[in-house]
């Protein structure tokens, strides 16, 4: 392996590391359920599901079944101008998954890509209606949705985005609202929020093709929590104004938070949804973008000029789509939403216990995701003490990717009680040390 971690130093380049600074990097030789293995077979239990893409844990046979016998009957094919039995397969089964009007999927392969579809949609929308006044679009503080240049403006993520600001088209940002178990201003925030919401659409409501959100959960800005009361009347005032309303479930699809879906457990349904990372079980990238009809309709005509332009060479992949089915089947063969609220159970459990600890404050849990900041450090992405706590961690064999002053966990479902215990156990530790 040392060969190997040569050749790494040599020639990978790493995604949101700074190489001179942080020089080493954790080889993993296989992984099983939960549990990574690196040199010298040291376990790693993968608190963060290796990026929020692992549901039922790594190396399932069933998903990895799925890929083998795809792979031996078809393994890519052109799908501008062909169809297979996966994709149709995969398709029929999110459009029953998901509320009506959901049923028009567009494959590409990114949770980034799965946003700038989404985006250029909604604009192309209005504009085969002979709406091209309506440009704008509106986001929220403290939101991302992939690196790609629509979804960085979406996103407004100055912590990753900062030297491509000027290429960035505007977007009309908008206060979240984000609260914590125990949040005693939840209800003023909301208010205050959108009270600025409905003054913007007074304004501009006519002029804006669509709303992007995280729902309940935004991910990459620390786990940052709202209520699904905030979102049933954020989409109510969005709709009164005709505006598309986009819900990246890049993260939260999937039974991160506690339904399949986060439009679920709100009770509220966008007018599209855009799904990546767990789709496949976290085995291959793939990503849909799923509209409703009266959507795909209005990309209809006699000629060319009104159909979406958008392509991607491994659109609706053979093996993506084998390998998501199989992972949609394991929902209902492992009961995976009774084990989702179990995970749930054990973080409230051992989460009262934590945040009795002076460095801990703002804990909240959703789902599989918990999440709590660290007292007295401010919120930047990028401190010094997360080095320092990724190490701390890894010594104890726990993959734990702090984001800022957030320290969160997003366990597979195939999570052990003891597991978590061992992982609020070992945070306990490292946060003495603090």
């Amino acid at each position: 392996m040392n060969s190997l971690l040569i050749n790494d130093t040599n020639h990978v380049w790493h995604p949101l590391r700074q190489a001179q600074t942080e020089i080493t990097v954790t080889p993993i030789l296989k992984a099983k359920g939960s549990v990574l293995y690196g040199e010298n077979d040291k376990e790693y239990l993968d608190m963060v599901s290796s990026w929020w893409v692992n549901l039922h844990g790594h190396a399932h046979p069933k998903i990895a079944k799925a890929i083998f016998e795809q792979a031996q009957i078809l393994e890519q094919v052109i799908f501008a101008d062909c169809t297979h039995k996966p994709a149709i397969q995969l398709a029929t089964q999110l459009a029953k998954l998901l509320p009506e009007p959901l049923t028009r999927v567009f494959f590409s392969d990114n949770g980034s890509t799965a946003v700038e579809v989404a985006l250029k949609i909604s604009y192309q929308y209005w504009h085969n209606q002979g709406q091209g006044h309506r440009k704008r679009f509106i986001s929220f503080e403290g939101g991302y949705h992939g690196d790609t240049f629509g979804a960085m403006a979406a996103g407004n993520a100055a912590h990753f985005h900062g030297p491509f600001q000027e290429f960035l088209f505007d977007v009309d940002t908008m206060p979240y609202p984000a609260t914590w178990d125990g949040d005693t201003e939840t209800h003023q925030k909301e208010t205050h929020a959108l009270k600025y919401l409905n003054d913007h659409l007074e304004k501009y409501g006519d002029q804006t093709a669509s709303l992007i959100i995280e729902p309940l959960v935004q991910g990459s800005s620390g786990m940052r929590m709202c209520r699904p009361e905030f979102l049933q009347k954020m989409v109510s005032m969005a709709k009164s104004y005709g505006i598309l309303v986009i819900f990246d479930e890049i993260m939260t699809g999937f039974g991160r938070t506690g339904s399949l879906f986060a439009c679920q457990k709100a009770g509220v349904t966008p007018d599209l949804i855009c799904l990546s990372k767990g789709l496949t079980g976290g085995f291959l990238p793939l990503s849909v973008t799923v509209a409703g009809e009266s959507i795909y309709k209005a990309f209809l005509g006699d000629t060319f000029d009104k159909a979406f332009a958008h392509s991607h060479s491994f659109t609706a992949n053979p093996l993506g789509c084998a390998a998501a089915l199989a992972s949609l089947e394991l929902f209902e063969e492992e009961n995976t939403l009774q084990k989702i609220a179990q995970i749930e159970t054990w973080h409230r459990r051992h989460m009262d216990e934590l945040s009795k600890h002076p460095n801990v404050t703002k804990a909240r849990i959703m789902g599989t995701i918990a999440a709590f900041d660290i007292r007295n450090e401010e919120s930047k992405y990028a401190l010094p003490i997360v080095a320092t706590l990724k190490k701390a961690f890894l010594e104890r064999g726990l993959l734990i990717r702090p984001l800022g002053n957030v320290v969160y966990l997003l366990p597979p479902y195939c999570t052990t009680e003891e597991q978590l215990a061992y992982a609020y156990d070992s945070i306990r530790e490292v946060l003495d040390q603090i």
